[in-house]
């Protein structure tokens, strides 16, 4: 970016000032080729690189500026610098001191740039030494050791002039055997921000404040009292950034007093609020589970949120931030940009129901403010008509003096919000050290104070998008620098505002090609066979709930899931973008099999006409809806009634039964599938051989002419007997009557007086049988039995 040559604020009076002090310096240093030693090796500089040989010159005392208060000091404060000394070097360092250097101000912000990134003392750049009574005395400094110092100097011991930025150098001066003389034999510089009098229009400053945090929900929900789908969690990390100083509790609690817009994935209000009902966490076992403990901490956050956000603009990025460039660049064909849209449309919900606010959601952050002409044709396909950007990415080419206004038009009627990236990255190291917080925050403060000098009659909007998942003790620094700015050189503007605050016209609103898009991040991106794979995890999804009666009960959880798949997150965890990816596309394999033929074995049907039975199971929690289709490969021998819906209760299995025809001896093989109720297969095909045993016309007519006969034999036979039955009784009636005739010849006349009468004999076995015939040739009566 272009910067001035000199600040408009310069006076000759601080020139004269500076001279002053330089050819005071020069009088008083007695040895200079002493002092201006070859530098060593930048990896010489304390705690980076021990193994190598050890620090000579004015790099051989590490100097560590702890802490500098106050951040941005009146004319009546006292300035105290407290710190670390320590000896890098092979000597004892004697009568050796601390003291406090005042350097020239800063000319422009690429001035600051160059001195903070010099190591070694240079005389007539770092100024002039503070009265001697302001110096910290450290005696003899043995080779290895260390020691503690604080300064304390009122602020008008200074010597400051007007407006502007100045260089402090905070020196440890000594001597050792070899070189008895006095020399500089450590400096560490930072600077210090100088308002004695206010700005003439100060700059809109918008300071964007993320809570946004990795998946932390597993792709399968567990299943807990009354079918309610309990949330499970790849670990219980989460709970630790939420608990009092966790990363994520610093957040809110800084967050809240502070002049911020914040920026919230509500993929995060919608895990915590997961886990402030019961919920498991998966354990190292594959498929087993402990209960979570982390719902007393997450309701006290949420709680915390709702507060911290009153009174401040909030900013929804799309559910679960999904990276927008991997989407251009890798996903575009893939059919992913419709889970862009159904994201940026749950972010809202998901806010206002969470938090009870409403979110703008017309805002689209690109990883790091990369953007180029793909990109922003993705934002902006969502609704987003906002992307923030970064000047890295969208750089100044013309030969403006100043850093212009953030927003930018860039066609279509969307917005580019350029963010500055001096200040956006200034908190990206390792702030855990107090020498590296403390000197982002002075610099942070240099660079805001800088920019509004350079243009002290215009006022600009300024835009600060920092880190997207900042540590605690990066978010503790951010907070100590707006802090510090207490509206002296700016004041606070929401993005928002920022958005629609009139455009520079000599700014930049070019958006660069996709060629230009860093390769760096480019290697981070989703890879191309990643979204194939959630595309077909999506049709999978599809599918599945064109079975399901309660439908919500799945497409909202794997909805979910899907995307989160495609994440920002995921960037500097691919191996883990890859297990998650997996890891759902599996358990969906899983549901959806859980609904199935169960298989048949071998069957035989015999007679013309039979029914097939087939079984469905349904071990899912609800009911599901089908079409299962029977088809015989053989239709010339076997005929099967084609389809019928079915619906199957969660937990049962139903049968079907399938009316078949057949029309010829034989094996024939049938196929059973699923269908949903929309036509598409479901499952895969089961096959089935049923044996064919009919029984044809000609055979029933033979078996039939069989009986007939048996029957007309019967028949026959029956009149044979009683045919021969009325013989025998004719002949027995013949027999009668002659032995009747006999006897009336023989019969004796009347007895006499005095002789007895003759008694009947009964016949003996011998005897010929009566005849008891009836003299009728008629039909018997009706109550006599008739021996055939």
């Amino acid at each position: 970016m272009a910067e001035p040559a000199e600040l408009q604020e310069t006076t000759s009076a601080r020139a004269r000032r500076w001279l002053r002090r330089t050819a005071a310096l020069l009088t008083t240093a007695p040895v200079l080729a002493a002092v201006l030693q070859i530098p060593a090796a930048p990896g010489a500089h304390a705690q980076t690189a021990p193994a190598q040989a050890k620090a000579t010159g004015s790099r051989t005392v590490d100097v560590a500026i702890d802490s500098l208060t106050p951040a941005t000091p009146s004319k009546n404060d006292t300035l105290t610098v407290s710190g670390t000394v320590t000896n890098r070097g092979s000597s004892t360092i004697n009568t050796s001191s601390v003291g406090l250097m005042v350097g020239p101000t800063m000319n422009g912000r690429n001035d600051i740039d160059t001195a903070a990134k010099r190591k070694g003392y240079e005389i007539g750049l770092d100024g002039t030494e503070v009265s001697d009574k302001y110096k910290r005395k450290i005696g003899n400094l043995p080779a290895g050791i260390s020691r503690d110092f604080t300064l304390s100097i009122p602020v008008k011991e200074l010597h400051l002039g007007g407006n502007g930025v100045y260089q402090l150098g905070v020196t440890l001066t000594g001597q050792t055997r070899s070189q008895p003389w006095s020399q500089v034999m450590g400096i560490e510089r930072t600077f210090l921000p100088w308002q004695p009098t206010a700005a003439t229009k100060k700059s809109k400053l918008t300071f964007l404040w993320p809570l946004i945090s990795p998946t932390h929900l597993a792709a399968r929900t567990g299943t807990g009292a009354n079918e309610q789908q309990t949330p499970i969690f790849q670990n219980d990390d989460l709970m630790a950034e939420l608990a009092p100083g966790g990363r994520l509790q610093q957040l809110v609690a800084l967050g809240k007093n502070l002049p911020v817009t914040w920026v919230i994935d509500p993929d995060l209000l919608a895990t915590v609020d997961a886990m402030t009902e019961p919920y498991e966490v998966q354990s190292q076992t594959e498929n087993e589970t402990t209960d979570g403990r982390g719902q007393a901490v997450a309701k006290q956050w949420l709680n915390d949120l709702q507060q911290a956000v009153k009174g401040h603009q909030v900013v929804a990025l799309p559910f679960a931030d999904p990276d927008l460039a991997s989407l251009a660049h890798r996903g575009k064909n893939t059919g992913a940009l419709s889970h862009l849209q159904t994201a940026t449309a749950l972010a809202s919900t998901t806010v206002d129901t969470v938090l009870h606010v409403k979110p703008r959601t017309d805002f689209a952050w690109p990883v790091n403010g990369a953007i180029d002409s793909s990109i922003v044709d993705v934002a902006t396909s969502a609704g987003a008509h906002n992307i923030i950007a970064r000047s890295d990415s969208l750089r100044e080419t013309g030969s403006l003096p100043y850093t212009p206004t953030a927003a930018r038009q860039i066609g279509g009627g969307n917005t580019a919000v350029v963010a500055d990236a001096r200040l956006s990255t200034a908190f990206m190291g390792d702030m855990t050290r107090a020498e590296n917080a403390t000197l982002a925050v002075q610099k942070f403060l240099a660079q805001t104070q800088m920019l509004t000098l350079q243009a002290p009659d215009k006022q600009r909007s300024v835009v600060v998008a920092p880190q997207r998942m900042p540590t605690t003790s990066q978010a503790q620094a951010m907070a100590a620098a707006l802090n510090g700015l207490s509206g002296s050189w700016t004041q606070p503007l929401s993005l928002g505002q920022a958005a629609k605050a009139q455009p520079d016209p000599l700014a930049t609103h070019r958006v660069p090609a996709a060629r230009s898009y860093p390769a760096a991040l480019r290697r981070q991106e989703l890879p191309t066979d990643g979204f194939e794979k959630i595309r077909l995890t999506q049709a999978a999804l599809d599918k599945f709930e064109g079975i399901l009666t309660a439908k919500d009960r799945v497409a909202t959880p794997f909805g979910a899931a899907i995307m989160r798949e495609i994440s920002t997150s995921w960037r500097h965890d691919l191996r883990g973008s890859t297990g998650f990816r997996d890891s759902v596309q599996a358990y969906l394999q899983d549901l959806t099999e859980k609904v199935r033929l169960i298989n048949k074995t071998d069957m035989t049907l015999s007679g013309r006409s039979a029914t097939i039975p087939v079984t469905v199971q349904n071990n899912l929690l609800q009911p599901v809806e089908l079409r299962l289709v029977l088809r015989s490969q053989q239709g010339n021998r076997l005929a099967v009634s084609d389809s019928q819906v079915v619906t199957v209760q969660g937990g049962h299995s139903q049968s079907v039964k399938f009316g078949t025809t057949a029309n010829a001896n034989g094996r024939a093989w049938v196929t059973a599938q699923l269908y949903t109720v929309d036509g598409d297969a479901y499952g895969p095909e089961m096959s089935f051989k049923v044996n064919v045993t009919e029984i044809t016309s000609t055979v029933i007519l033979v078996i039939a002419g069989g009986v007939l006969l048996l029957v007309l034999a019967g028949i026959r036979i029956y009149l044979q007997r009683k045919r021969s039955a009325g013989r025998r009784d004719e002949d027995a009636a013949g027999n009668s009557e002659e032995q009747d005739g006999e006897a009336a010849e023989d019969e004796p006349t009347e007895p006499g007086e005095g002789e007895r009468p003759r008694a009947l004999v009964p016949g003996q076995a011998s005897d010929p049988a009566p005849d008891t015939g009836s003299q009728s040739a008629g039909p018997s009566g009706s109550g006599e039995k008739v021996d055939h």
